[in-house]
């Protein structure tokens, strides 16, 4: 079996309903293992639309920049505290959910990636790690609940996983400006 097998079944198993309403019940479960994970499904389907549309990915992403853009898109939207309360009460949203993340994430980024040049890689993760610097304050020290569906404790769980996910992004950004990977390989 190949992997786009793997990730279809990952997304059919994301999305039987008493998997996807455990992932749901706690807010950095939500947002850091479920959405990551059908990232996942769809980094690995994309060999599959890869062999099977070539010329629209070499047409419409032939540098990387427009599918890393779309993934950026993307998972901008998922991290805002309104999508994640949307997709818990409404159910059209919770579709979106799971067609987006794996198919306009998780797809491009697999394809954008090796396209990317190390300065457009660093740029991405520098990006995301302001981002979820941005996100953890927010979470952390918000006077207000953000997400209804919620609690305030969950709501700074998020925060401290979202700040200890930057501090993972800076370890890895500094081994890579200190370390010549080249050396090891």
């Amino acid at each position: 079996m190949n992997q786009s097998f793997y990730g279809l079944l990952l997304l059919i198993f994301l999305v039987i309903p008493p998997v996807a309403d455990f992932m749901e019940t706690l807010m950095v479960i939500h947002m850091h293992m479920q959405m990551p994970m059908l990232v996942i499904a769809g980094m690995l389907m994309a060999p599959f639309f890869q062999k099977r549309f070539p010329h629209f990915f070499e047409k419409w992403n032939s540098n990387g920049v427009p599918g890393i853009t779309l993934f950026v898109i993307i998972m901008v939207y998922w991290m805002l505290p309104r999508s994640m309360d949307e997709a818990l009460t409404s159910q059209m949203v919770e579709v979106f959910k799971f067609i987006s993340l794996p198919l306009l994430a998780g797809i491009p980024l697999r394809d954008s990636w090796r396209k990317l040049s190390s300065l457009g890689k660093n740029v991405v993760i520098i990006s995301f790690t302001l981002m979820f610097i941005g996100l953890g304050w927010l979470y952390i020290w918000s006077p207000v609940q953000l997400c209804n569906n919620y609690l305030v404790i969950e709501q700074l769980t998020l925060g401290w996983a979202f700040l200890l996910t930057a501090i993972g992004m800076v370890v890895y950004l500094g081994y890579n400006f200190f370390i010549d990977p080249s050396a090891y390989e």
